[in-house]
């Protein structure tokens, strides 16, 4: 990646349909580049190819790859953010049991949606800019969670930060090896239920 002073902010932000659909190409063609290529072989000249527009067309939305990579990456996780907000929402006031299915539901859903996408990802979030936009969604989730397990009816959590922290981590690491292919042949059919299960009986515990 650029050096750290490398601007990682778009240049400007999509007004007219045309800049919009012109900015979802690139967005899409990025994740292409990055699943069939990896990271390395991700450059602003294949991905505006691959875009079918040209690189100064890249270069008016983006200064560089580093910062197109971080807003398909800041797009991803809002994206999981907004869905588990939306899950706990719904949810308050709700017995455990409910909390912690939808939170396991939610979760697969929005990482599990484009799995490959999601995968590719995790590359990037490693790179300059990742970890501040992953501790900033990871916030909001734990913000969430915490507003939701304190509303619960029929459970009382000493530390309810610390408990939704727990319970989100423990679902990251399974859907992180189902998504990397370190997982036997029946993983993936069987991980929401195992998932509920898991969270149902650490937040009843």
């Amino acid at each position: 990646m650029a050096d750290t002073e490398t601007p990682l902010k778009p240049r400007k932000s999509p007004v007219q349909a045309r800049s919009q659909v012109s900015i979802a190409a690139l967005h899409v063609a990025t994740i292409q580049i990055l699943t069939r290529d990896g990271l390395a072989r991700c450059t602003t000249t294949r991905i505006a190819a691959r875009a079918g527009l040209s690189v100064g067309s890249l270069y008016q939305y983006y200064p560089n790859r580093d910062a197109l990579l971080m807003a398909v990456l800041g797009r991803h996780l809002a994206d999981m953010a907004d869905t588990v907000e939306q899950a706990c929402r719904a949810h308050h006031g709700r017995p455990v049991a409910d909390m912690a299915a939808a939170l396991a539901t939610s979760f697969l859903a929005v990482k599990l949606r484009d799995p490959e996408k999601s995968k590719a990802l995790y590359a990037v979030a490693g790179e300059r800019g990742g970890p501040e936009l992953v501790a900033a969604a990871l916030a909001r989730i734990s913000t969430a969670i915490t507003s939701m397990l304190a509303s619960a009816p029929d459970a009382r959590f000493d530390d309810p930060a610390m408990t939704g922290a727990i319970a989100f981590g423990a679902m990251v690491g399974p859907v992180r090896a189902l998504l990397e292919g370190h997982v036997p042949p029946d993983y993936e059919a069987r991980l929401e239920g195992e998932l509920i299960r898991l969270l149902t009986a650490y937040l009843t515990a």
